[in-house]
Formats: structure tokens, sequence, C-alpha cells
């Protein structure tokens, strides 16, 4: 699938222009994500907005959004305040400063996004502006308005073409001075030996590639094992379970689970340590109280 700009528009520095356009540079398309289901029925759930004091659910376009300025205070905003203050935007990334790459603390950068001619009519003023950021080795700064909304950018080279983040504000970045940080210690002239030694074994090139979410891999190899292909025992079709087939699939679930619970126990015994299977009626608060067991460590 073609991946669609985010933005369109010009890139402006000082009397040369050219056309632009702004390509999303992360994606989380392939996070593994759920809808909540109704076991009973198989059918998604939907949530429901409703008054706290009243109990009465209110339709959604009725609603107003509200500022908390004191505990239960609010300033409330409706749909023309917020027209007053919309920006409309002029389709152009203003470059006003240039500062020198290492100035900028990686702290401040957060999203990115891939800045590249939109056609050619505009490619060689893409090029000059590209080659001087690279012959003087500087960052744009410039500005943006997306989604109503008007945004500080940094601009940097990639590769053949620009690299467009969005920076977070100073409001949004806590101060190091903030945090507790105890002295450090002066460290043994021994143990530092050894240090730089374990640095130099473990130097290496950076490959994003090596940096796979385990847990992602996971939870999508127990999808397929519960699917178990076309005809998958947990697979359902919404709206079409009866009362029957849910409990039949519940039990079904808590079964697995504990299979897979024990057999994990069995093939790494000094991870889980002695495990003992207590009744969910014995469990402390907090745990499951359906009948099933529940797994604790042995003390």
């Amino acid at each position: 699938m073609a991946v669609r700009p985010s933005w369109e528009g010009h890139l402006r520095l000082s009397l040369v222009t050219c056309p632009v356009a702004l390509y999303p540079a992360t994606s989380e398309a392939e996070t593994v994500r759920f809808n909540m289901i109704n076991p009973v029925t198989g059918n998604r759930i939907k949530m429901k907005t409703v008054d706290a004091g009243t109990d009465e659910e209110v339709s959604r376009g009725d609603l107003v959004k509200g500022f908390q300025i004191a505990k239960n205070e609010y300033v409330l905003l409706d749909k023309e305040d917020f027209e007053r203050v919309k920006l409309e935007s002029t389709r152009i990334i203003d470059i006003e400063k240039f500062v020198p790459a290492p100035s900028i603390d990686r702290l401040y950068w957060d999203t990115p996004y891939h800045l590249v001619p939109s056609n050619k009519t505009g490619l060689e003023a893409f090029a000059v502006i590209r080659a001087a950021m690279d012959k003087k080795g500087m960052v744009a700064i410039g500005r943006l308005v997306m989604s109503t909304r008007e945004r500080i950018c940094g601009i940097e080279l990639e590769e053949n073409g620009l690299r467009l983040t969005t920076p977070r504000t100073a409001e949004e970045v806590r101060d190091v001075a903030e945090m507790p940080t105890p002295e450090l210690p002066k460290p043994e002239a021994q143990m530092l030996a050894i240090a730089e030694q374990i640095v130099e074994q473990r130097t290496g090139a950076f490959d994003p590639a090596d940096f796979v979410d385990r847990y992602e891999g996971a939870l999508r190899q127990l999808i397929d094992e519960l699917d178990g292909g076309p005809h998958g025992r947990h697979r359902i079709r919404v709206g079409t379970l009866g009362l029957d087939a849910a409990l039949e699939l519940r039990v079904g679930l808590r079964r697995q689970y504990h299979r897979s619970d024990r057999r994990r126990d069995r093939e790494d015994p000094a991870t889980h340590g002695p495990v003992a299977y207590i009744s969910a009626a014995r469990a402390p608060p907090g745990r499951c109280r359906s009948g099933d067991h529940t797994r604790a460590e042995s003390r």
C-alpha cells in the first residue's frame, strides 16, 4: 500500500521556495491491538458516555470540554471557543534560523517525518537548501501549521532528503536537576579497567533489526497457537456465540493457560521456582475467584 503524505505545502528559505511533502517516519500499524469482547455473547462492547452525577447516558454531540482550574471547578469551552484560536494552515514551512546540530538535546526530539520534494518543479531549490545545510553542518529551525496548531520544527539531513522533527516544548521536558540523583563515587582503577575492556569487546555498529519487541512476538505466537489455523477452537464470529459455546470457550481458555503455565515451569524451573496450585477460594484478595486455579510460589 502506497504511503500517503500527512502534509503537503512549500519549504521556504527567504526567496527560495520548493514544493514538499511530509511522510510519517514511524508507524504503529504492526502493533498488536485487541478489542474488548463479551465472552457470553461473543459481541464487541461499546463504551457509553454517562453523566457521573445522574448516571444518565449523554450524547457526545451535546458535550463541551472543561479545563480544570481547581478541584471540581472547570472553565468550559465549546466548539465556537476553539474556532476563535484555530490557525489556518498557510501550507508553508518557514525556515527562521539555523543552529549547530550538537546544540540540540536529543531529549527534545519528538515526532519525525520524511521531508521530500513533492514534484520535479522544485528539485533544484530543494537541492540548494539541502546542500547549504550540509556544508555548514546546521539544523534548520522553522514553523508550520498542522491540524490547526502551529508547531516548531527542526530540519536535518537524511540520506538524499531531509528529516523534519517536531520537538517537545520546554514545558514538556523535565530537568534532570529535579530528579533525586545521588552523588557518584570515584570509580576504582581496577574496576574501571574491567568495565572499559567489556565496552571494547561489545562495541559494534547500531542495527535497528537487533532490537525486537519480545513481548509482541510472544503475543503473536500465542494468538497463532490459540487460533490453530482456519478452524481454530478459540476463533469466534462476532454475534454468533451462544451461551453454551461461550462457557465451553472459557473453560478451554483456562485449561490452555494452566497447561502452558505448567509447561514453562518444567522447562525452566530455575526461573519459576517451586510452584503450588492453590484454590481460588483460598486465594488472597485480588486473585481470581471464578473457581479455577491460581498459580503461586510455595514458601
